[in-house]
């Protein structure tokens, strides 16, 4: 009788975990497992252009909200928040392009990392796009 009281006040006290603790307890506790740790290399900056990339914009942000923003810092001679084709709400992201170097300088330096409607937002010069993947499955044609 004293074993079996023993043997459940050390049972009583060890409560073992529950939900999705047990399994990620069970699953790093029993099963040695550590992905691979990959160095991704930052894609080198942007060349100065007058196109600007800007992230990080609310929902709420309007292509008129986001050039009255850019305009203290130079003439925005075009600039658009990317929208959903759905809702109408904003992505998240835009551009703004600007008439000349120095101007689209000044906007990357007064904007990046500043509020806009609530919202950190980050002005960057903008890349090109890549060009589209070739499709492996598309007929070739000799062009002799």
């Amino acid at each position: 009788m004293a074993m079996r009281a023993a043997a459940t006040s050390t049972a009583a006290s060890f409560v073992a975990p529950r939900g999705l603790r047990a399994l990620y307890s069970s699953l790093t506790s029993g099963f040695p497992f550590n992905p691979p740790r990959t160095q991704t290399e930052k894609p080198p900056p942007a060349e100065p252009s007058t196109n600007l990339f800007v992230s990080g914009l609310s929902k709420r942000t309007t292509t008129e909200g986001l050039r009255d923003a850019f305009a203290k810092f130079g003439e925005v001679v075009h600039a658009k928040v990317v929208t959903d084709r759905v809702s109408g709400f904003s992505k998240g992201y835009g551009f703004v392009r600007y008439a000349t170097l120095e101007e689209a300088a000044a906007g990357v330096k007064g904007m990046d990392g500043q509020f806009l409607d609530g919202w950190v937002i980050f002005a960057e010069y903008a890349r090109s796009r890549p060009p589209p993947p070739s499709l492996n499955n598309a007929p070739t044609y000799n062009q002799s």
